[in-house]
C-alpha cells in the first residue's frame, strides 16, 4: 500500500499522547496505594497538557488525509460497522477526558468522590484517570482494528496489529514521561524509565513476531487467478495501463526492494535498540532521555511507513508486476 504521511503522523503522535497519559495515571495509581510519593498537582496537570498537545497534533495531521475536510463529521456516522468511525468518536472523547484530568489538577478542584473500605480516598482526578485509561485502550483498539479487520491485506489481518499499536504507543509515551519527569520530578524518572524499558522490550517482541510472520506469508493469489487464465506459463509484459492510474499510484509504495530491506533494520535500531541503550545509560539524564524520545519517534515514523508499505494489495499482482 502507499503510505500516507498524514496517517503516519496521526498514529504516532496520538500514540505518544496516549502513552504519556497512561504513564502519568500509572504513577498516580502507584502513589494512591502508597507505593510511590504523590507528586504535585502541577506535575500531573502539565504532563496532561503535554499529552493533549500530542493528541491535538495528531488530530490536525488527520485533516490532511481528507479530500473534503468540511465533511469530516460524517466519518462518525457509521459507528455501528466501521472502526474508523469508532476511532473518530473515541479520539475526541479521550481528548476531553485528558483535558478534564489536567484541569482538575491545575485548578485544584479535585473533590473526594468516594472512600473505599480500606480508607483509600478516591478523588475526581482518579475517576477521570480510570475513564481516560479505558478510552485510551479503546482508541488503541479502534486504530489498530482499522487495519487488522481487512482480511485481504494479510500482513495487517492479525491480532499483532492491535497489540503492536498498544505497545509502541506505550513505549513512546513512557519514554516521553521519563523525559518530562527528569525535568519536573527528577527523583521519579527512574520509575518511568524502568517501565519504558519493559514496554519497549515487549514491543520489540511483538513487532519482531509480526515481521517474522509476514516474511513467511504465502500469497493466496497468483498471476493466473489475477487474470483468470489457468495456463501454467504466463509472462506479464504490461501492468494493464500505458500511463499511471489510481490503482498503480495508491496501492503500491513505489520503492525498490533494496529500499525496503534498508528501512527495516533502520527502524528496528531506532525504535528499540537505541532507546533501550540510552534508557539504561541515563535513567535520570534529561539529555539522554530527550535524545531517546526523539530518535525513537523518528524510528516510529519509519516503522509506521514500513507497516503501511508492507501490506501487499492483491491487485498488485496484475498492476505492479512487469515481466
Amino acid at each position: 500500500m502507499k503510505p500516507a504521511f498524514s496517517v503516519i503522523f496521526l498514529t504516532t503522535l496520538i500514540g505518544a499522547g496516549q502513552g504519556l497519559f497512561l504513564a502519568l495515571f500509572t504513577h498516580q495509581s502507584y502513589a494512591l496505594f502508597g507505593l510511590l510519593p504523590m507528586q504535585s498537582n502541577a506535575f500531573y496537570g502539565y504532563g496532561s497538557v503535554l499529552a493533549l498537545l500530542f493528541l491535538i497534533g495528531g488530530l490536525i495531521a488527520s485533516f490532511f488525509h481528507l479530500g473534503r475536510p468540511e465533511r469530516a463529521w460524517r466519518s462518525a456516522t457509521q459507528w455501528r460497522t466501521s472502526w474508523l468511525s469508532r476511532e473518530v468518536i473515541v479520539l475526541p472523547a479521550f481528548m476531553g477526558v485528558v483535558f478534564l484530568y489536567g484541569a482538575a489538577h491545575l485548578s485544584g478542584y479535585n473533590p473526594e468522590v468516594v472512600t473505599l473500605p480500606g480508607g483509600l480516598l478516591i478523588d475526581l482526578s482518579a475517576v477521570l484517570g480510570v475513564v481516560g485509561t479505558l478510552l485510551s485502550f479503546a482508541l488503541f483498539i479502534c486504530t489498530g482494528m482499522i487495519y487488522a479487520c481487512l482480511r485481504f491485506l494479510r500482513e495487517w489481518h492479525t491480532p499483532l496489529t492491535v497489540i503492536n499499536y498498544i505497545l509502541l504507543g506505550g513505549s513512546s509515551g513512557f519514554i516521553l514521561a521519563a523525559f518530562y519527569s527528569a525535568s519536573a520530578a527528577p527523583d521519579q524518572s527512574d520509575f518511568f524509565a524502568g517501565w519504558a524499558m519493559i514496554i519497549t522490550l515487549l514491543a520489540f517482541i511483538g513487532r519482531g513476531t509480526s515481521l517474522v510472520r509476514n516474511a513467511h506469508l504465502k500469497p493466496k493469489s497468483t498471476i493466473q487467478t489475477a487474470i483468470g487464465i489457468k495456463h501454467p506459463h504466463i509472462v506479464q509484459r504490461s501492468m494493464g495501463a500505458m500511463g499511471g492510474t489510481f490503482n498503480t499510484r495508491e496501492f503500491f509504495h513505489g520503492k525498490s526492494a533494496a529500499f525496503m530491506r534498508t528501512i527495516k533494520p533502520t527502524f528496528l535500531i531506532l525504535v528499540f535498540v537505541v532507546p533501550l541503550i540510552l534508557l539504561a545509560l541515563g535513567m535520570s539524564s534529561l539529555v539522554l532521555l530527550g535524545v531517546a524520545f526523539i530518535l525513537q519517534y523518528i524510528g516510529l515514523l519509519a516503522e509506521r511507513w514500513f507497516f503501511f508499505a508492507q501490506a501487499n494489495h492483491p491487485q498488485n499482482i496484475y498492476y505492479q508486476t512487469i515481466g
